[in-house]
């Protein structure tokens, strides 16, 4: 039995879980908006009702006030995490932030444009939807012009994350939950919800395949040697993620070929609202194997083998969501 090298300290496994709910409530809400309602609101609405186009509006704006509380609580914890590094190298705020060419700084402005945009979504301001993807989006990709393309497999992992399972959580809570609502005639319910799931399948399976593949080049970065899968705590944290990606994946696959041809009735409404509940039941167990996962400390290379893209981060980089302990896989 392999000892871990370092304490797990539980309050660091919850500051990371947290993040991630962040970060996929953010991601989801502005997925859900564009991918999901985008084709309905331009087509009058889900089903091509008015009462589609009523459902297709609350469910709008009820996602942004979702995406609004992932933001700011992602927006805190990155303030919080690089104010405690600052203090820990004797720098200030600010000193921290346009560190490492000011990336904390853009970050931090994006997210406070991702703030903006969805607080005027949630108005009824529909240029907000641009500003909420943009700030979204641009925080997740920041790192694209400095061209350290291995150091953007970890956003871009996230960033899948959330369009796979932020956005079905989003729809889960604010589309279907809108749609069936008592105030909802039952002859409305099932073609509105047939008509966003149908909308989130081709999105889904999109974001699933990049998030495998993302995930495998993560997790090899960080096991260095295939060994390290099973006589290392990390690898072990490693497979018990793996297995609940795999249910998780199996319960998808399960939606989109059984339940998913059922809907357009408000039986199958309700159906598919109890399957993608399961679906985010075992996702909410990924996340908390992620969270330990990100807490463990990777295996150490065997010698004169150093991982691609590795190293300390650059001086000054300002700490946020994931950077208390390794990237996820």
């Amino acid at each position: 039995m392999v000892a871990l090298q370092e304490p797990l300290v539980l309050s660091e496994v919850v500051l990371e879980y947290v993040s991630f709910v962040a970060l996929l409530a953010g991601g989801g809400a502005v997925g859900f908006r564009w991918f999901v309602l985008r084709p309905l609101l331009r087509s009058g609405g889900a089903g091509g009702t008015d009462a589609g186009g009523r459902i297709a509006g609350r469910a709008s704006r009820t996602a942004a006030v979702i995406g609004l509380l992932g933001v700011l609580t992602t927006l805190a914890l990155t303030l919080v995490g690089t104010a405690d590094n600052a203090a820990k190298k004797g720098m200030s705020l600010g000193q921290a932030l346009m560190g490492n060419g000011g990336m904390g700084a853009i970050g931090v402005g994006l997210l406070g444009l991702a703030a903006l945009g969805f607080v005027l979504a949630a108005v009824r301001v529909g240029a907000g939807w641009v500003l909420a993807l943009v700030g979204v989006f641009g925080n997740a990709l920041k790192g694209l012009p400095a061209g350290n393309l291995l150091r953007m497999v970890n956003p871009f992992h996230v960033l899948m994350a959330s369009l796979w399972i932020g956005t079905l959580a989003v729809m889960v809570i604010a589309g279907i939950g809108v749609a069936l609502g008592r105030d909802v005639p039952r002859e409305d319910r099932g073609p509105a919800v047939a008509a966003m799931v149908n909308a989130f399948s081709p999105l889904a399976l999109f974001a699933a395949s990049f998030l495998a593949l993302s995930g495998v080049v993560t997790a090899w970065r960080h096991l260095h040697v295939l060994s390290n899968l099973w006589t290392t705590p990390y690898g072990w944290a490693l497979m018990v993620k793996l297995a609940l990606v795999a249910c998780v994946a199996a319960l998808g696959a399960w939606n989109w070929r059984r339940v998913r041809p059922t809907l357009g009735s408000d039986e199958g409404a309700q159906g598919i609202r109890r399957s993608a509940t399961a679906e985010l039941t075992v996702a909410a167990l990924v996340l908390a194997a992620t969270a330990v996962l990100v807490s463990l400390p990777s295996p150490r290379a065997p010698k004169g083998q150093g991982g691609p893209g590795e190293g300390p981060p650059p001086q000054g980089a300002p700490a946020g969501p994931q950077q208390g302990g390794q990237p996820p896989s």
